[in-house]
């Protein structure tokens, strides 16, 4: 089993002045650490699940081109983007270059877009859920089609590209990981079968969830005509590493409960990694033992 690390929160002391130097220090000291990603959230405001929307949040493509440039090995990407933020030719051409500037370690993370707020805070256009999927698709499709030797038009429902021309074209062999995050039976996981090379769920769902839904995706796999086997299972939670909170054990228990389900990467938020003492432990202690799970 890999261990990820998502940064979810940039509310640090020392305020915006200081965000730079600590994101920079949190980034290589996770790539120092052994973790096998590096993930932000694509947000503008602060989430509701995290805290107040004023606090600070970064576009999370600038913060991950910056982790990139104090990093070596790290995979990077976001947990995950909305559909809605940016236009899919964009979404796919800023993905290419992460990719390329960080020679082969991008993900391209994402989702079918929630947060209303940020949307009408901002003005962004938040269609209803279903258009969304039908936006959320046609995205995927896009982003196999620029990362393919084909440049030629796309006609879709809700986007129409004239030529998916993409140079320089992706790093990574044959294209980016596309990851995305979400649960849904019905489409999400349908998605990921079609379209994807890793799904992320909540580890907060429980193992009887996950591994109900590992096998909603191993039947949508069959379906598709798919090798279940190929695509990355991830989990997100959190870990507070503290005296009266939990410890190293209770972490590497978590995560051979989740190996046993057939999770391949169990990414963690970490509230104090400000304190970088936390990524250390995992480095010294709960990396090197799961690393056989």
């Amino acid at each position: 089993m890999r261990i990820g690390l998502q940064v979810p929160s940039f509310t640090w002391p020392g305020g915006a002045a200081e965000i730079g130097a600590k994101f920079a220090e949190i980034a290589r000291s996770a790539d120092d650490a052994g973790f096998a990603s590096f993930w932000v959230m694509d947000h503008f405001f602060q989430i509701p699940m995290v805290g107040p929307a004023e606090q600070e949040m970064l576009e999370s493509y600038s913060a991950l081109s910056f982790a990139a440039g104090v990093t070596k090995r790290i995979a990077l990407g976001t947990m995950v983007t909305g559909v809605t933020y940016r236009h899919p030719g964009v979404l796919v051409k800023t993905a290419t270059t992460l990719d390329v500037l960080s020679r082969g370690r991008a993900y391209l993370g994402i989702g079918a877009a929630w947060f209303d707020r940020e949307h009408a805070g901002l003005g962004v256009p938040f269609p209803p859920l279903s258009e969304r999927f039908e936006r959320l698709e046609e995205t995927l499709r896009i982003a196999h089609q620029m990362w393919s030797p084909a440049i030629g038009p796309f006609q879709g429902k809700h986007y129409r590209l004239a030529e998916t021309l993409c140079s320089p074209a992706p790093v990574s062999s044959p294209r980016p990981r596309i990851l995305i995050g979400g649960f849904g039976e019905k489409k999400t996981l349908r998605f990921v079968a079609r379209y994807a090379d890793a799904c992320n769920l909540f580890e907060f769902l429980g193992p009887e969830v996950l591994a109900r839904k590992l096998d909603v995706l191993r039947r949508h796999c069959d379906t598709e005509k798919r090798d279940y086997a190929s695509i990355e299972k991830t989990t997100l939670g959190t870990v507070l590493l503290a005296p009266d909170k939990q410890s190293a054990a209770s972490v590497i228990s978590s995560c051979r409960t989740l190996a046993a389900l057939g999770i391949d990467q169990a990414i963690f938020n970490l509230p104090n990694v400000h304190e970088i003492a936390p990524l250390e432990v995992f480095g010294k202690e709960i990396i090197p033992a799961v690393a056989g799970f």
